[in-house]
This record gives structure tokens, sequence and C-alpha cells, in this order.
């Protein structure tokens, strides 16, 4: 006799509070400006975002010389350094600041720990935009360090002045691994006043750990820049998920994948609408994979305010 087909749904998925934000402040600029609004980078890191926002008139750039003087430009979620804010302000233009709070934070503590003139290590991943915007508010103190093997290579000058900071879209376990190598080096090596791994990136890597176990296969949906979406795949498959894959769209999913499979993880990263997981499960269940279990291992209500360039204006009493 066959097992059941089942499908176990990671709890909480998707969106997160900063995410959520930042889609939202393209579609208020849009609402209140109308076409074209720019946007320095993808403001966030999922391509059915970036498709939908662009048909609605976000016409997205690389850098901010290629929008026209005057106009208006959303920073993306990831974050900007100083020099952006500068060149924008040299063109003038109108800018609106979408980056995640908890990505503010983590700038804060890099000006905070450059002005007291430490040594900074940050663990991210090497061309990260989160990353370039960090490292740009101090670029004379800060260092990256990408992942535990890239420990070897770090000099510091004082070791009493070290402070390490993280990108915070990785992987939590192999953050600590990292700490964990640079504090073998650096027995000295300071904590950071708080954990800088986000929330959202923390819950979604709880709940796939939760199921992994039980699965022959992991889908998460999210695209291959998602720092966020890929570390995903990694986590299920170190917790015991027999397969891993990372998908955009249904569509990409190949029914080879599926052969001898009776219990199927899905998931999704921060940046990821729920109508693209809606869609997965669907294609599933139209392959006998019609039990759907939700695995709950935490509730997010966090919710962070728009840029206030775009709040309602409040009526004068």
């Amino acid at each position: 006799m066959s097992e059941t087909k089942r499908v176990l749904l990671a709890e909480p998925r998707g969106y997160c509070a900063g995410v959520d934000r930042a889609v939202e402040t393209v579609e208020r600029a849009l609402d209140k400006h109308g076409a074209p609004v720019y946007v320095r980078k993808e403001i966030v890191h999922n391509r059915h975002v970036v498709e939908t926002l662009a048909d609605r008139g976000a016409i997205f750039v690389g850098e901010t010389d290629e929008v026209p003087e005057g106009a208006i430009v959303v920073f993306s979620a990831h974050g900007v350094s100083p020099q952006v804010h500068a060149s924008a302000a040299e063109r003038n233009l109108r800018t609106i600041d979408a980056t995640c709070p908890l990505v503010t934070k983590v700038h804060q503590e890099a000006k905070r720990f450059a002005r007291d003139d430490y040594d900074i290590l940050l663990i991210g991943h090497e061309g990260h935009e989160e990353v370039e915007g960090t490292a740009g508010e101090a670029p004379q103190h800060i260092q990256l360090v990408d992942g535990p093997d890239s420990v070897d290579s770090v000099t510091v000058r004082d070791e009493s002045k070290l402070v390490w900071l993280s990108q915070t879209t990785l992987s939590v376990d192999e953050t600590m691994e990292t700490v964990r190598r640079l504090r073998e080096k650096f027995p000295l090596l300071n904590d950071p006043p708080s954990d800088d791994i986000c929330y959202a990136t923390q819950n979604r890597q709880v709940a796939v750990k939760a199921m992994a176990p039980e699965c022959d296969l992991v889908i998460v949906v999210g695209s291959q820049n998602s720092s966020n979406s890929v570390r995903l795949v990694e986590v299920a498959l170190q917790a015991g998920a027999k397969a891993g894959h990372l998908v955009d769209y249904a569509r990409e999913i190949d029914d080879t994948w599926l052969e001898g499979v009776n219990t199927v993880g899905v998931t999704s990263g921060a940046s990821v609408p729920e109508v693209l997981v809606r869609g997965v499960l669907d294609y599933l269940a139209e392959r006998g994979y019609d039990t759907v279990e939700t695995v709950n291992t935490a509730n997010e209500t966090l919710t962070f305010a728009l840029p206030r360039e775009l709040r309602p204006a409040r009526t004068s009493g």
C-alpha cells in the first residue's frame, strides 16, 4: 500500500514586514505621483514583484545617475550607502527610502562602532546590496567576512576594539559558525548590541527545520538572487530533507523531482507574495498532493510604518 501524498506547509513564510513596507512604498509612490517612479536596484529580490511593479510604471535602474534630474527615486529594502544618498542629492532627486528598519538598525550600529574607532567584521555575502550599503557607512572600519572559511584571512588593528555585525538575511547556523571561528582567532571579539539576523529570516528557517526531517522534497518559492530564499534550501537539506529546490513559479517544478516522493514541504522566502505559493500548492494538488498540513512555529505581528513622505496627511483639527 502506498503512503498518502501530502504537503507540509511552513508557517511563517513569505512576506516579512520590511518587504511589505517596501512594495507598498512603490505602489503608493505610483498612486501619488503617477508613472514613472524610479527604483534603484530591485525593490526586493523577487522576479514576480519586480515585473508586476514594472508593469505599473516603476522603472528599475542600477544607479542613481540613470535617473533623470529632479525625478523621484525609491531606495530598495536592502539599504544604500551614504555615497548613494549624496549622488542622489547632487542630481536633485526626490528620494523615498524604503530601507527595511532592521537594516537601518545595522547601519546605525556600524556608524556608532566606527565613531568609537572599532574594527568591524561584517558577516555577509560579497556583492549583496545590503552588504554594500552597510559597508559604505564606514569603509575604513569595515571588512567583509564571507562565511567561516574566510576567517583565516582576517586581520585587525586592535583585538580589544573588535565587533561583528551581520547581513540580516543569512542562515543563523552559518553565521554562528563564522562567529565561533572568529572568536577562536580573536577571543576578545564583541557581540553586536542586538541580534542582526532579522526575525523573519530566523522564523522562516525555524519553520523549515521543523518540517524538513519528514520531507522527501522541500520546494522553496523564491528568486535566485534572494539570499534568504537560497538559505532556506540549504537549511532544509541540513535539517534532513532528502531533496530541496528553489523555484520562482510552479511551472519551474520538474515532475521528476516528485518520483517516489510522499511528503513535500513548501515554504517561501521573505520577499515572495503568497499568490506564488498558492500556484505551487495547486500544481501539487493536481498531482495527488492534496492533503495540506501547516507546520506553525511562530506568529508574526510586526508591521512597519511607511516612509513619512507617503503617510496620509493628518487633518488639522
